[in-house]
């Protein structure tokens, strides 16, 4: 069914007195707002956000996806992941609509697809159950289609949800999830067209497609491939961003391996929190004397938590937090390792501190231009020569510690 021709012949369709302007191709046109009946519209299941509560269903359904022939149980289903994703702004939307009505129109294509506003297409849907004057969604209506123009569409989902709106709500895990299907995995579309959709630079979006890759092997090394709600529920991203930096610091194909080996391992093995502390420690251990021995170690239990992972398609949260993260004798050996090799680095900065700081001091007298000594007057002539005798009896005294 076209909404746009045969629900205006219906009457479930109508066109309201109110218009919004899109920009789409580079063109910024205005389009007149429709009010359309809900049960002609359902949700986009090509969404970043979706699209990872998506990969959910798929995997306790064993692959199957939702049925959109079934347009009320589709909606139900993909309804219960959008209330979920962030019950608090789904509480605050609904009540604001509840009260003034719906005030930002959506925009969906003429087969009732949705490109902008799922949230308030759920709040209205759950509203309309108890009050019949909420069954009907503003919207503009694009002729468009998903088959003929996909790249347009994305491109302009792109620009409202992450260029406008809804910058602040979107979970990092989503973003993710879109940048890996729509630029690796289907080409779409370029690393340049989403960032001139989203308003970012290239390199912040060169950035993501590392991240995006990096969620994807950590997602492989636990037997989890594309399980992208088992990422978002682990809350990775944060760990994993970091990961994507300390990498750079290697020198060899090998040190890289290795060090994703470590923080896979303790990323599978550990609560979010703690993560946070593995990483902030990680940091210093990296490019240090004893980064090497470290790493060792942490491959050595590694392997044993490979031997202990559920096969392909049994990894889930619930395998994860009560099965792989009760292996207490695993989860002991990699704190360990941590912290000994921390006691050791931290022993050595204290040891090395003295000689960072006379570099120091050294660096900021090389920085005196002398040229300009001769033009200071006798009060600063005479302050220098206070500090400079400072600096000598300073010096002296360090010279004498060090002789015994």
């Amino acid at each position: 069914m076209n909404i746009l021709t045969d629900g205006v012949k219906s009457g479930a369709v109508f066109e309201t007195r109110m218009s919004r302007k899109l920009t789409i191709d580079g063109n910024t046109q205005t389009y007149p707002v429709y009010k359309v009946r809900l049960d002609l519209l359902f949700y986009n299941d090509q969404n970043d956000r979706i699209a990872t509560w998506i990969s959910q269903y798929k995997s306790e359904h064993g692959g199957k996806s939702i049925d959109l022939n079934d347009r009320e149980e589709y909606n139900s289903i993909i309804e219960g992941f959008v209330v979920k994703s962030n019950p608090e702004s789904m509480r605050k939307t609904q009540a604001n609509i509840e009260l003034v009505d719906q005030r930002e129109p959506g925009v969906v294509l003429s087969d009732g697809r949705i490109i902008d506003g799922n949230r308030r297409f759920a709040c209205l849907r759950r509203l309309a159950e108890k009050n019949s004057r909420f069954n009907y969604f503003e919207t503009v209506i694009l002729s468009q289609d998903i088959q003929n123009s996909a790249k347009q569409i994305k491109m302009l989902e792109l620009s409202i949800q992450h260029g406008e709106e809804s910058k602040i709500d979107y979970n990092p895990i989503d973003r993710l999830v879109g940048v890996y299907n729509d630029i690796i995995i289907t080409k779409l579309i370029s690393p340049a067209e989403y960032a001139r959709s989203t308003s970012e630079s290239i390199q912040d979006v060169n950035r993501r497609i590392e991240i995006a890759e990096l969620m994807v092997e950590f997602l492989d090394f636990i037997n989890a491939p594309l399980q992208f709600h088992v990422a978002r529920d682990m809350q990775i991203y944060t760990p994993i961003e970091e990961l994507s930096k300390l990498l750079k610091k290697c020198r060899t194909t090998d040190e890289i391996e290795d060090l994703k080996i470590a923080v896979f391992t303790n990323l599978l093995m550990k609560a979010e929190g703690d993560m946070r502390i593995f990483v902030r420690n990680l940091k210093k251990i990296v490019g240090s004397e004893y980064q090497e021995s470290f790493i060792e170690e942490q491959k050595e239990i590694a392997e044993k938590v490979i031997e202990t992972l559920p096969e392909v398609g049994k990894v889930t949260d619930t395998t994860i937090r009560d099965e792989i993260r009760a292996n207490k004798e695993i989860v002991q050996g990699l704190d360990n390792s941590l912290d000994k090799t921390l006691t050791k680095v931290n022993k050595n900065e204290t040891r090395n501190r003295p000689i960072h700081l006379i570099e120091k001091a050294t660096d900021f007298l090389e920085e005196i231009d002398l040229n300009i000594l001769v033009k200071l007057n006798d009060s600063e002539v005479q302050r220098i020569e206070r500090q400079l005798k400072r600096l000598e009896s300073m010096i002296e005294e360090i010279r004498g510690n060090l002789n015994g």
